[in-house]
C-alpha cells in the first residue's frame, strides 16, 4: 500500500499542469468540444454554461471543471486530430481518416525530408510535421497569399512551425528545383499531373509521391503521368469513415460520418528500361 502511494505521488508530480497560453480541448461530448487558448481573464459562453479559463489553470490534463449550469467539462490535451478538425479552412482540407493510410503506405517516419506542393489550409502539413519532427523537415509551396496566411496560423497553433518552411513559389514554372534528395513529395493541386516531372527531380530513388485527387478524372490523369515519368507501385484508394454508437444492447451505425472527401494516388520513383518503355508510354492529355 505504501509503495503504491509513493508511485501515485511521483506520477502526480510528473503530471503536466495547464498554464496560461496552453491550448486545451474542453470536452463535454463528441458534438460539444472546443479548442481554446487559455487566457486567465477570459470566459467561454456556451449552451451548457460558462467556462472560466482561470478554473483550468493549475489543473492537470484529464481533470474536469464545472460550468455555472452544473455541467462537467473535461480538460484534454489536444492531439493533431483535434487541431486539424478545429482548424480554420481556407480550402478543402485533407482529413485525419486519410492520414494513417498515407503514413503507413509511404513509410513516413521521423527524420524524413518532405516537399508539399499546394499547402492549402495546412492540415496535411501539420500531420506530416508531427511525424518527421525535429530530425526531419517539410518544405511547403503555395502561390496564394491568403492560403499561406491561413495555413501559417493553423501550423503555428498546432506547435509545428519549427518543422516547416513555407515558400511562396510556383514550382510549375521553376526552371530549377529548390530542393533535392527528398523522401516524399505531396501534391495537392487541381492539376497534380503537371508537376510530376518536378516531383521526380526532387525525389530520391524509391521516393514516394502522394497526390490528393478529389475527382476520378484527376485520378486517371495522375496515373498516366506516373507511368510516363517512371513511377511504379501505383496505388489509388478512397477511404470512407463510419462511426459506431456503441451502447449495450443498442449498438448501431451512427448517422454521423465522413464519406467521400478525396482520392489518394501514391507511387514510387523507379528507373525504367527507357528503350522498351517508349513503346508503352502514352501521351498525357493536358
Amino acid at each position: 500500500m505504501g509503495s503504491e502511494m509513493c508511485i501515485r505521488d511521483r506520477d502526480n508530480l510528473d503530471m503536466a499542469k495547464i498554464k496560461q497560453g496552453d491550448f486545451v480541448l474542453f470536452f463535454y461530448d463528441d458534438s460539444k468540444k472546443w479548442l481554446l487558448k487559455i487566457k486567465r481573464k477570459e470566459q467561454f459562453h456556451s449552451h451548457i454554461g460558462v467556462i472560466k479559463h482561470a478554473d483550468a489553470i493549475g489543473k492537470e490534463f484529464g481533470s474536469r471543471v464545472i460550468t455555472n449550469k452544473d455541467k462537467y467539462v473535461y480538460l484534454l490535451n489536444p492531439t493533431i486530430h483535434d487541431y486539424v478538425m478545429k482548424m480554420q479552412h481556407g480550402t478543402q482540407i485533407v482529413y485525419p481518416k486519410d492520414f494513417g493510410y498515407i503514413a503507413a503506405r509511404t513509410g513516413l517516419k521521423s527524420g524524413q525530408k518532405v516537399v508539399e506542393i499546394g499547402t492549402g489550409s495546412g492540415s496535411l502539413t501539420t500531420f506530416v510535421a508531427s511525424i518527421v519532427g525535429s530530425r526531419g523537415h517539410i518544405d511547403t509551396f503555395d502561390v496564394e497569399p491568403k492560403f499561406i496566411e491561413v495555413a501559417k496560423k493553423n501550423i503555428d497553433k498546432a506547435g509545428m512551425s519549427k518543422y516547416v518552411t513555407m515558400h511562396k513559389q510556383d514550382l510549375k514554372t521553376a526552371k530549377k528545383m529548390p530542393i533535392s534528395d527528398v523522401d516524399m513529395v505531396i501534391i495537392d493541386l487541381g492539376d497534380p499531373w503537371t508537376v510530376i516531372p518536378q516531383a521526380r527531380k526532387m525525389l530520391k530513388g524509391s521516393g514516394v509521391v502522394v497526390a490528393i485527387c478529389p475527382t476520378m478524372n484527376q485520378l486517371e490523369k495522375i496515373s498516366s503521368a506516373f507511368v510516363a515519368n517512371e513511377f511504379s507501385d501505383i496505388d489509388c484508394t478512397e477511404h470512407i469513415l463510419r462511426h459506431i454508437e456503441a451502447r449495450e444492447g443498442k449498438t448501431r451505425h451512427s448517422f454521423r460520418g465522413i464519406g467521400h472527401t478525396t482520392y489518394l494516388a501514391i507511387a514510387r520513383k523507379v528507373f525504367f528500361d527507357k528503350v522498351n518503355n517508349k513503346k508503352r508510354v502514352k501521351k498525357i492529355v493536358k
